[in-house]
Protein backbone atom coordinates (compact mmCIF):
# COMPACT_ATOMS: atom_id res chain seq x y z
CA UNK A 1 0.00 0.00 0.00
CA UNK A 2 1.45 3.33 -1.09
CA UNK A 3 1.48 6.04 1.58
CA UNK A 4 2.72 9.58 0.95
CA UNK A 5 3.10 12.58 3.23
CA UNK A 6 1.73 15.93 2.08
CA UNK A 7 2.63 19.26 3.74
CA UNK A 8 0.51 22.17 2.47
CA UNK A 9 2.39 25.49 2.62
CA UNK A 10 0.73 28.75 1.60
CA UNK A 11 2.72 31.99 1.43
CA UNK A 12 -0.19 34.44 1.46
CA UNK A 13 -1.52 33.73 4.94
CA UNK A 14 -3.87 36.49 6.10
CA UNK A 15 -2.61 36.32 9.69
CA UNK A 16 1.09 35.80 8.94
CA UNK A 17 2.19 36.30 5.31
CA UNK A 18 5.32 34.38 4.37
CA UNK A 19 5.34 32.20 7.47
CA UNK A 20 6.60 28.99 5.76
CA UNK A 21 9.89 30.79 5.15
CA UNK A 22 10.25 32.44 8.56
CA UNK A 23 13.54 31.59 10.25
CA UNK A 24 13.38 29.67 13.53
CA UNK A 25 16.81 29.17 15.12
CA UNK A 26 18.53 29.02 11.74
CA UNK A 27 16.00 26.90 9.83
CA UNK A 28 12.81 27.83 8.04
CA UNK A 29 9.46 26.78 9.45
CA UNK A 30 8.71 24.55 6.48
CA UNK A 31 12.07 22.78 6.70
CA UNK A 32 11.49 22.03 10.38
CA UNK A 33 8.10 20.49 9.62
CA UNK A 34 9.61 18.42 6.79
CA UNK A 35 12.42 17.19 9.06
CA UNK A 36 9.84 15.97 11.57
CA UNK A 37 7.77 14.29 8.86
CA UNK A 38 10.70 12.38 7.42
CA UNK A 39 11.24 10.71 10.79
CA UNK A 40 7.86 9.05 10.32
CA UNK A 41 7.48 8.66 6.54
CA UNK A 42 9.99 7.75 3.84
CA UNK A 43 11.72 10.96 2.73
CA UNK A 44 11.16 10.07 -0.92
CA UNK A 45 7.41 10.03 -0.28
CA UNK A 46 7.06 13.47 1.35
CA UNK A 47 5.99 16.52 -0.64
CA UNK A 48 5.53 20.18 0.20
CA UNK A 49 2.47 21.54 -1.61
CA UNK A 50 2.60 25.21 -2.49
CA UNK A 51 1.29 27.82 -4.89
CA UNK A 52 4.27 30.15 -4.38
CA UNK A 53 7.51 30.18 -6.34
CA UNK A 54 9.52 31.42 -3.35
CA UNK A 55 8.57 28.38 -1.30
CA UNK A 56 9.21 26.06 -4.26
CA UNK A 57 12.68 27.55 -4.81
CA UNK A 58 13.59 27.29 -1.13
CA UNK A 59 12.47 23.65 -0.95
CA UNK A 60 14.39 22.82 -4.11
CA UNK A 61 17.59 24.21 -2.56
CA UNK A 62 16.97 22.14 0.58
CA UNK A 63 16.35 18.93 -1.37
CA UNK A 64 12.66 18.85 -0.49
CA UNK A 65 10.20 17.55 -3.08
CA UNK A 66 7.41 19.93 -4.02
CA UNK A 67 4.16 19.91 -5.94
CA UNK A 68 2.95 23.22 -7.34
CA UNK A 69 -0.76 23.79 -6.87
CA UNK A 70 -3.16 26.54 -7.89
CA UNK A 71 -3.87 29.68 -5.88
CA UNK A 72 -7.58 28.86 -5.76
CA UNK A 73 -7.46 25.98 -3.23
CA UNK A 74 -10.10 26.56 -0.56
CA UNK A 75 -8.29 24.63 2.19
CA UNK A 76 -5.16 22.62 2.85
CA UNK A 77 -7.11 19.44 2.12
CA UNK A 78 -8.20 20.85 -1.24
CA UNK A 79 -4.50 21.44 -1.92
CA UNK A 80 -3.79 17.79 -1.05
CA UNK A 81 -6.60 16.75 -3.40
CA UNK A 82 -5.12 18.82 -6.21
CA UNK A 83 -1.65 17.36 -5.60
CA UNK A 84 -3.09 13.83 -5.55
CA UNK A 85 -3.80 14.22 -9.26
CA UNK A 86 -0.03 14.41 -9.78
CA UNK A 87 1.18 12.03 -7.05
CA UNK A 88 -0.53 8.64 -6.98
CA UNK A 89 -1.00 6.88 -3.64
CA UNK A 90 -3.47 4.76 -1.71
CA UNK A 91 -3.34 6.92 1.41
CA UNK A 92 -2.35 10.58 1.80
CA UNK A 93 -1.07 11.77 5.17
CA UNK A 94 -1.77 15.49 5.53
CA UNK A 95 0.69 17.15 7.93
CA UNK A 96 0.10 20.74 8.98
CA UNK A 97 2.75 23.03 7.50
CA UNK A 98 2.89 25.40 10.45
CA UNK A 99 3.67 23.05 13.36
CA UNK A 100 7.47 22.77 13.59
CA UNK A 101 7.36 20.88 16.91
CA UNK A 102 5.05 18.12 15.72
CA UNK A 103 6.00 14.74 17.19
CA UNK A 104 7.09 12.13 14.60
CA UNK A 105 5.59 9.40 16.81
CA UNK A 106 2.20 11.08 16.46
CA UNK A 107 2.50 11.00 12.67
CA UNK A 108 3.53 7.35 12.93
CA UNK A 109 0.47 6.55 15.03
CA UNK A 110 -1.85 8.07 12.43
CA UNK A 111 -0.08 6.02 9.74
CA UNK A 112 -0.45 2.84 11.81
CA UNK A 113 -4.17 3.39 12.38
CA UNK A 114 -4.69 4.23 8.71
CA UNK A 115 -3.25 0.83 7.82
CA UNK A 116 -5.75 -0.78 10.21
CA UNK A 117 -8.62 1.18 8.61
CA UNK A 118 -7.41 1.86 5.06
CA UNK A 119 -10.83 2.98 3.80
CA UNK A 120 -11.48 5.41 6.65
CA UNK A 121 -10.42 9.01 7.23
CA UNK A 122 -8.25 9.34 10.33
CA UNK A 123 -7.67 12.54 12.32
CA UNK A 124 -5.56 13.00 15.44
CA UNK A 125 -6.63 14.50 18.75
CA UNK A 126 -5.28 15.05 22.25
CA UNK A 127 -6.65 16.18 25.64
CA UNK A 128 -7.29 19.83 26.43
CA UNK A 129 -5.42 20.64 29.62
CA UNK A 130 -6.48 24.18 30.50
CA UNK A 131 -9.70 26.23 30.62
CA UNK A 132 -7.92 28.82 28.48
CA UNK A 133 -7.46 26.34 25.63
CA UNK A 134 -11.05 25.18 26.07
CA UNK A 135 -12.39 28.67 25.38
CA UNK A 136 -9.83 29.56 22.71
CA UNK A 137 -11.65 29.79 19.37
CA UNK A 138 -8.40 29.08 17.50
CA UNK A 139 -8.50 25.52 18.88
CA UNK A 140 -11.09 23.11 17.39
CA UNK A 141 -12.71 20.91 20.04
CA UNK A 142 -13.58 17.32 19.23
CA UNK A 143 -16.56 15.24 20.34
CA UNK A 144 -16.51 11.51 19.57
CA UNK A 145 -18.57 8.38 20.02
CA UNK A 146 -17.42 5.67 22.42
CA UNK A 147 -15.71 4.02 19.45
CA UNK A 148 -13.86 7.31 18.72
CA UNK A 149 -15.80 8.15 15.59
CA UNK A 150 -16.11 11.90 15.11
CA UNK A 151 -19.54 13.26 16.05
CA UNK A 152 -18.74 16.97 15.78
CA UNK A 153 -15.88 19.43 15.88
CA UNK A 154 -16.24 23.10 16.76
CA UNK A 155 -14.38 26.24 17.72
CA UNK A 156 -16.91 26.65 20.53
CA UNK A 157 -16.16 25.10 23.94
CA UNK A 158 -17.71 21.61 23.72
CA UNK A 159 -18.76 19.51 25.53
CA UNK A 160 -19.75 21.86 28.35
CA UNK A 161 -22.01 21.35 31.36
CA UNK A 162 -25.09 23.48 32.07
CA UNK A 163 -23.03 25.72 34.36
CA UNK A 164 -20.54 26.26 31.52
CA UNK A 165 -17.71 24.55 33.39
CA UNK A 166 -14.71 22.92 31.74
CA UNK A 167 -14.46 19.28 32.79
CA UNK A 168 -12.96 17.10 30.08
CA UNK A 169 -12.47 17.78 26.40
CA UNK A 170 -10.32 16.89 23.40
CA UNK A 171 -8.83 19.09 20.71
CA UNK A 172 -7.90 18.41 17.13
CA UNK A 173 -4.29 17.75 16.19
CA UNK A 174 -3.86 18.52 12.51
CA UNK A 175 -2.53 15.21 11.23
CA UNK A 176 -4.93 13.54 8.82
CA UNK A 177 -5.03 10.33 6.80
CA UNK A 178 -7.09 10.38 3.62
CA UNK A 179 -7.85 7.26 1.56
CA UNK A 180 -7.58 8.25 -2.09
CA UNK A 181 -11.26 7.59 -2.83
CA UNK A 182 -12.49 9.76 0.07
CA UNK A 183 -10.06 12.55 -0.86
CA UNK A 184 -11.46 12.61 -4.40
CA UNK A 185 -14.98 12.95 -2.99
CA UNK A 186 -13.86 15.90 -0.86
CA UNK A 187 -12.07 17.70 -3.67
CA UNK A 188 -14.81 17.36 -6.24
CA UNK A 189 -17.21 19.33 -4.01
CA UNK A 190 -15.57 22.54 -5.29
CA UNK A 191 -17.09 24.57 -2.45
CA UNK A 192 -17.22 24.58 1.33
CA UNK A 193 -20.20 22.94 3.01
CA UNK A 194 -22.41 25.07 5.32
CA UNK A 195 -20.97 23.98 8.69
CA UNK A 196 -17.44 23.99 7.28
CA UNK A 197 -18.01 27.58 6.18
CA UNK A 198 -19.32 28.66 9.58
CA UNK A 199 -16.69 26.92 11.72
CA UNK A 200 -13.83 27.21 9.23
CA UNK A 201 -12.87 23.59 9.95
CA UNK A 202 -12.37 21.57 6.79
CA UNK A 203 -12.87 18.10 8.30
CA UNK A 204 -16.54 19.07 8.72
CA UNK A 205 -16.96 18.74 4.97
CA UNK A 206 -16.57 14.98 5.31
CA UNK A 207 -19.15 14.81 8.12
CA UNK A 208 -21.63 16.88 6.11
CA UNK A 209 -21.14 14.51 3.18
CA UNK A 210 -21.97 11.58 5.47
CA UNK A 211 -18.41 10.23 5.44
CA UNK A 212 -17.08 8.61 8.63
CA UNK A 213 -14.07 10.13 10.37
CA UNK A 214 -12.21 8.12 13.01
CA UNK A 215 -10.26 10.03 15.65
CA UNK A 216 -7.07 8.70 17.22
CA UNK A 217 -5.54 10.04 20.40
CA UNK A 218 -1.89 11.04 20.18
CA UNK A 219 0.58 11.87 22.91
CA UNK A 220 0.73 15.62 22.60
CA UNK A 221 -0.10 18.68 20.59
CA UNK A 222 2.52 21.02 19.19
CA UNK A 223 2.60 24.79 18.85
CA UNK A 224 0.99 26.11 15.70
CA UNK A 225 2.57 29.21 14.18
CA UNK A 226 -0.55 31.22 13.38
CA UNK A 227 0.77 34.67 14.26
CA UNK A 228 4.24 36.30 14.30
CA UNK A 229 4.31 36.17 18.11
CA UNK A 230 4.01 32.36 17.97
CA UNK A 231 7.55 32.17 16.58
CA UNK A 232 8.94 33.23 19.97
CA UNK A 233 6.92 30.49 21.67
CA UNK A 234 8.48 27.90 19.35
CA UNK A 235 11.98 29.28 19.89
CA UNK A 236 11.48 29.15 23.66
CA UNK A 237 10.26 25.55 23.45
CA UNK A 238 13.27 24.59 21.30
CA UNK A 239 15.70 26.28 23.68
CA UNK A 240 14.05 24.72 26.74
CA UNK A 241 14.37 21.24 25.23
CA UNK A 242 17.98 21.70 24.08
Amino acid sequence: MKIVGMIPARYESSRFPGKPLVQINGKTLIKRVWEKARQAINEEDIYVLTDDQRIEEHCSKEGIKTVMTSTSCLTGTDRVYEASRKVTADIYINIQGDEPLIEPRDIQKVVEVSLMYPDTIINAMCPILTPEDFTNSSIPKVVTSQSEKLLFISRSPIPIDKNRNFKKAMKQVCIYSFPSEKLQMFGTMKSKTPLEEIEDIEILRFLEMGIEVRMVEVSSSSIAVDHPEDVEKVIKALNDSA
